[in-house]
Order: structure tokens, then C-alpha cells, then sequence
């Protein structure tokens, strides 16, 4: 084997290894026997989605991670028929729907023999709500002539769209949409923004703070912290890895002050009596709020934490869904250190991995995790969702830091989050609310 091959087969391998939460995620949408699994398979060259002639064969939304040339690593999420029927029907409806909120990217599958029906109309319509991009796939066209296929491509329905005619079964106008895809990508794709940006300069230097406690992996680190270790040395920069107990003897043996020390939240409190004022400090999870939603505006939603009373209802939402420890961060710890400020216990729910309730409103705020396992655009989405029917939305590391005292010290290196949290802050005190 050539080195040239070898490092293409090499490449090859790191892209499947990519985390899912760092792919461009495609969603296929359409009626029930659209040919949606098929157009994957002919996609990617792979079978990847079970095809049967039998209508509704896809119940759920089904993730295939793989390589899209020329796109590169990509999710591809084959959804259930929008005309599904029953009761069990209308469920697959709401789960196919509710992908739609968090894809980078909608491919509309429409039966071109059969025409756009009044629910492909449906589809469009509820794609250009959300403002998703997206693109009409003319599913087999070998079963119209070129002009009935060119004419439906042209549709009034699909007027601001790319609509192009394409068959999974004899592979026709397959490149054509892997082309379209790529163009469509390019111009509308919002990546996670790189975790260090503006905190950490091109050869510069790192302390990283990664305790070793009940709760941590055996054997390896958090996604949060290796995407950090990885980025820095990228870039050219380097980290120190220390637990929470040495960063004091770590920053006294350094000849040069770091330009930031980033700790696991649940050892802020430690971490930030050993760091100098003139030091950076900031958590993981603050920096996953910037790179995966709106830091602002969850830390403009922070201060509510304050404003709890004993009974109230929160929400917990963590988009993995790992197995609890005794300890556990978002079920234990942090509830824990809301009902030790306010007084009494809340009035706690769990949502798990792409569970998100529809209907917000009974809850005071909703507290979710840093979003690792999942895309910017899904993190956004549910910010969108909470902002919309008026419930504060925060993260864990902000929430830590908030509850243990210390969210002006880990904000203090983004001025914009920290204005707007205390402005927020200013305007609960004055009202009496805190």
C-alpha cells in the first residue's frame, strides 16, 4: 500500500470518528414511500436504511453517521412519513417534526410521479417557518418524462427553493444533489464557533482543570475537555493538565502568566480562590454555551436562578443520555445548590436527549447542559423555543458559577455575557425580586 493511500484510508477513518455533535446533520423529510431510506443508500453508497415498498417502513428518526463526498462527515436522520396515520401515526409525525428544529440542512423528498400533495405543501411551509435551508429532491424521475420532471421542478410550490429531479433507483441526478449540497452548505452552515476564540491567542498558553472525581469517565476525559486540549494544539498553543488541587503550585512554577485557566465547573469555587483577578478564569461549559448557542443570552437568563422559590418548577435538560452517577451534575449537585441558597427543594424535571417538552410554560427556568453530544443549531433552537414562550434559559456552567458565588469572575472574559447578566441582575433587584 502506497503512503498516499494509506493516509487517504487514514483520513478516511478520522472523519468516522468525528463526533456526531461536529457533523453536518442532513434531514430527510417527505411522505410515507417517498424513497427517502433509498436516497440515502444511493447518497452514500451504502445501505444504510432498510427499503421496503411497504409504506411507514421508517417509524422513528433513524442517525446514520458517515462521509458525504464532497461535503465530508455528515449525519444523514431518514424520518418518518409526514402522512403517517392513527394514533401511533400522529406521534411519528411530532418526532419527524421536531427533527426538523436542529438539522443544518432539510432534504424535502418529494414522489415526483405522484406531484406536491397537500402535505409536501405542508412541509415546505413549516421548513421556511423555522428558516431551515433546505432542498426539493424530485424522487423517481425515471418514472416521468424529462419535460413532466423539469416542469414540477419549476412548481410555484418550490419557487425559492433548489428542486432537482433525481432517481434512487437508476442513480440519475445523484452528483447533481451531492453538488447542490455542498453549494447549499457552504453558503448557509453555522458551525460551533472554536471554543478558545478570543481567549486564548496562537502559541499561547493554557492551564486546564480536569478533577478526577466520582463522576469522571475511568480512563479518559469529557468531550468538552479533549475538544479544548485538541483545539490548543491545533492552533499551536499549549496546555497544562492539572487536577483542582495543583492549580496554586502549577501558576507559581510557571515563568509567564497563562492567558487563561479553564476549569470543570463543579471545581470553580476551588479554582477561582487559587487564580490571580489579572488571570482569566473561565469554566468548559461557559465556553460550550459560546460555541454552541448564544452566551448572552443564557447569561441574561442566569440571574432567574436567584428569583426561585422553594416548590417551583425547574427543567433539567441534558442531550446525552449517559448513564447517572450517585452524584450526578444535572439530576443531584445542581438542584442541590439551588435548594441550599433558596431554601427549599424545587420542583424538579428531566428531559434526556432529544426530548424537549413542547410546552415550556410551567417552568420558572430551564437549566441545560453544555450540549456536547449535539449541533449548534439544536442548542439554538431550543434557546428559540424557550425565548418564545417567555422562560429563562440557562446552562450548567453559567448556573454553577452563579450558584457558587463566582459568574461576574468566569464572565469576566466576555464583556458582552457579562453586561447583560448584570443588567438582568440590576433590573430582579430592583423589582424586588431577589
Amino acid at each position: 500500500m502506497t503512503k498516499i493511500a494509506l493516509s487517504q484510508r487514514q483520513a478516511a477513518q478520522a472523519a468516522l470518528e468525528l463526533p456526531k455533535a461536529l457533523r453536518l446533520h442532513i434531514g430527510l423529510f417527505g411522505k410515507r414511500n417517498a424513497g427517502k431510506s433509498s436516497l440515502i443508500n444511493r447518497l452514500t453508497g451504502q445501505n444504510l436504511s432498510i427499503v421496503s415498498d411497504i409504506p411507514g417502513t421508517t417509524t422513528d428518526p433513524v442517525e446514520k453517521a458517515c462521509e458525504l463526498h464532497p461535503v465530508g462527515p455528515v449525519v444523514f436522520i431518514d424520518t418518518a412519513g409526514i402522512d403517517d396515520t392513527g394514533e401511533l401515526g400522529a406521534l411519528r409525525v411530532g418526532r419527524s417534526l421536531s427533527v426538523m428544529q436542529w438539522v443544518d440542512l432539510a432534504l424535502v423528498v418529494i414522489d415526483a410521479a405522484a406531484g406536491i400533495s397537500a402535505d409536501d405543501e405542508n412541509l415546505l411551509a413549516s421548513i421556511r417557518t423555522r428558516g431551515i435551508p433546505a432542498i426539493a429532491v424530485l424522487n423517481k424521475a425515471d418514472r416521468v418524462s424529462n419535460e413532466a420532471a423539469s416542469a414540477l421542478a419549476r412548481s410555484p410550490a418550490l419557487a425559492d427553493l433548489s428542486a432537482l429531479p433525481v432517481s434512487s433507483l437508476t442513480g440519475a441526478g445523484i452528483e447533481e444533489l451531492r453538488g447542490q449540497i455542498a453549494r447549499t452548505v457552504s453558503e448557509t452552515w453555522q458551525p460551533d464557533r472554536p471554543l478558545t476564540e478570543g481567549l486564548v491567542p496562537r502559541g499561547g498558553l493554557a492551564v486546564l482543570v480536569t478533577p478526577i472525581d466520582f463522576g469522571a469517565p475511568k480512563g479518559r476525559l469529557i468531550q468538552p475537555q479533549t475538544q479544548t486540549i485538541r483545539e490548543l494544539i491545533d492552533q499551536g498553543s499549549r496546555c497544562i493538565v492539572v487536577r483542582e488541587d495543583q492549580v496554586a503550585g502549577t501558576l507559581s512554577e510557571l515563568r509567564r502568566k497563562p492567558d487563561a485557566v479553564i476549569t470543570d465547573s463543579q471545581a470553580i469555587k476551588a479554582v477561582a480562590e487559587q487564580v490571580p483577578e489579572d488571570i482569566a478564569l473561565t469554566t468548559f461549559s461557559i465556553l460550550m454555551a459560546r460555541s454552541k448557542s448564544d452566551l448572552t443570552a443564557l447569561a441574561r437568563a442566569t440571574p432567574f436562578l436567584n428569583a426561585l422559590r422553594p416548590g417551583e418548577r425547574i427543567l433539567i435538560s441534558e442531550t446525552c443520555s449517559h448513564n447517572p452517577q450517585g452524584e450526578d451534575i444535572g439530576r443531584v449537585k445542581i438542584p442541590n445548590w439551588i435548594a441550599q441558597k433558596q431554601g427549599g427543594a424545587m420542583d424538579v424535571d428531566i428531559a434526556v436527549s432529544k426530548d424537549f417538552p413542547s410546552d415550556l410554560r410551567p417552568y420558572k427556568i430551564v437549566i441545560q447542559c453544555g450540549g456536547c453530544m449535539v449541533t449548534r443549531r439544536h442548542m439554538l433552537a431550543r434557546l428559540r423555543e424557550c425565548i418564545a414562550q417567555g422562560v429563562p434559559m440557562t446552562n450548567y456552567g453559567l448556573a454553577i458559577s452563579e450558584l457558587q458565588g463566582v459568574l461576574d469572575r468566569t464572565l469576566s472574559p466576555f464583556p458582552e455575557a457579562l453586561a447583560a447578566y448584570r443588567s438582568e441582575r440590576e433590573k430582579l433587584e430592583q423589582a424586588g425580586e431577589l
